[in-house]
């Protein structure tokens, strides 16, 4: 590697501000607090959301009713109407009326 170039690497100590869940690795990030680490000096980085507390990886994920939403936004702009209005074909009675608002 040419000298000169490249970032400095240091120790670092990852903590997870939400569940104090701690990773040490090392990285170019630096930080004013630092902590003494098995006799090594590591910068603090201070993190909102980790693998710690994400919920992908937590297990807490929520999952939206995908099929629900599309049908209902089908229906609010009434696209079986229109789709039918420009094939030529007779409008169904139940997308003929709009749907009310709510």
């Amino acid at each position: 590697m040419k000298s000169g170039i490249h970032p400095e690497y240091n120790h670092v100590v990852f903590i997870d501000i939400s569940t104090a869940d701690e990773v040490i690795s090392r990285s170019t990030m630096k930080s004013r607090e630092t902590r003494e680490i098995d006799g090594v000096e590591h910068f603090v980085i201070k993190c909102d959301i980790t693998s710690y507390s994400h919920p992908f990886y937590t297990g807490k994920q929520k999952f939206v009713d995908t099929a629900g939403r599309v049908e209902k936004f089908q229906q609010r702009y009434n696209w079986a109407a229109r789709k039918a209005k420009l094939e030529g074909k007779e409008v169904p009675t139940e997308a003929a009326a709009p749907a009310a608002e709510s």
